[in-house]
Order: structure tokens, then C-alpha cells, then sequence
């Protein structure tokens, strides 16, 4: 039981170190596509080190199959999201080199 809080507590405190990780390069990185991938490679990380120490302390089934939905759910959707904004910026880029 210890070592289920304890593992609970690691991940917990990765998922929040990979959140502010992506935030200084969201500040910090010269460049849209740059913070992009600070954004979409860190949080996907960090939301599913959160998710795991928080079903290392549930019980319940249900919520355990809930809290991974999101997460896919999540990696789903800022991976699309991610490619249709890169496929922006990378068209407007060559309009405007021509």
C-alpha cells in the first residue's frame, strides 16, 4: 500500500514537472512550431504521468477506464491538432516566400 502511494506520489510529481516544462517552452522557444512541440510532446506526458498516479490510488474501475478514455482521447486530439497547425504554418510560409 505504501509503495502504490508512494509510486502514486512520483508520478504525480513527474506529470507536474513535464507541465512546467512545457511552459517555459511555451515562453521561451523562438518559434511556433518550436512551442508547438514543447506543448504537445509535454503535456501528453505529463497528463498521462498524472493519470497513472491517480489510478495508482483508485479502486474503482470505472473511474480508472474514464481517466484513460480522456487520456486517448486527449493524445488524439493534440496530435491532430498539432499536425493541422504545422500544415498552417508551413503553407502560409511558402506563400510568403514567393
Amino acid at each position: 500500500m505504501i509503495i502504490l502511494e508512494l509510486l502514486s506520489a512520483v508520478f504525480l510529481i513527474l506529470g507536474l514537472f513535464f507541465f512546467f516544462a512545457s511552459a517555459i517552452g511555451l515562453l521561451r522557444f523562438p518559434d511556433t512550431l518550436c512551442r508547438m512541440h514543447a506543448l504537445a510532446k509535454a503535456d501528453n506526458l505529463a497528463l498521462g504521468c498524472i493519470i497513472l498516479g491517480v489510478i495508482l490510488r483508485q479502486t474503482d474501475l470505472l473511474l480508472v477506464a474514464k481517466l484513460v478514455l480522456i487520456w486517448v482521447i486527449t493524445l488524439l486530439s493534440s496530435a491532430t491538432g498539432g499536425f493541422l497547425l504545422a500544415q498552417r504554418i508551413r503553407r502560409k510560409s511558402l506563400q510568403t516566400s514567393e
